[in-house]
C-alpha cells in the first residue's frame, strides 16, 4: 500500500499526463473548495449511467481485479 505522499505524487502524475498540469491544478482547487460536494457529484454521475451498463462495468472490473484479501465476518 502506498503512503499518502506517494499516492498524491502518483495520482498527480496521472492527472498531469491526461489533462495537463494547469487543468490538474484547477481540478485540485475545485475538489478542495467548500462548494464541491463529491458525494452529490458521484450520485449525479452514476445516475446518468444506464443500470445494465453499470452492472456490466462492475462485472468486468471484478474479473480484472479479483479480491485477494481476507473476508471479515461479523460472527468471528
Amino acid at each position: 500500500m502506498l503512503n499518502s505522499t506517494s499516492l498524491v505524487h502518483e495520482y498527480m502524475q496521472i492527472l498531469c499526463e491526461h489533462v495537463g498540469i494547469v487543468n490538474a491544478e484547477k481540478f485540485i482547487v475545485m475538489v478542495k473548495s467548500d462548494a464541491f460536494d463529491y458525494t452529490a457529484w458521484q450520485r449525479e454521475h452514476y445516475d446518468k449511467i444506464p443500470d445494465e451498463e453499470l452492472r456490466q462495468n462492475m462485472i468486468e472490473f471484478c474479473k480484472a481485479h479479483p479480491f485477494k484479501g481476507k473476508l471479515i465476518h461479523e460472527d468471528e
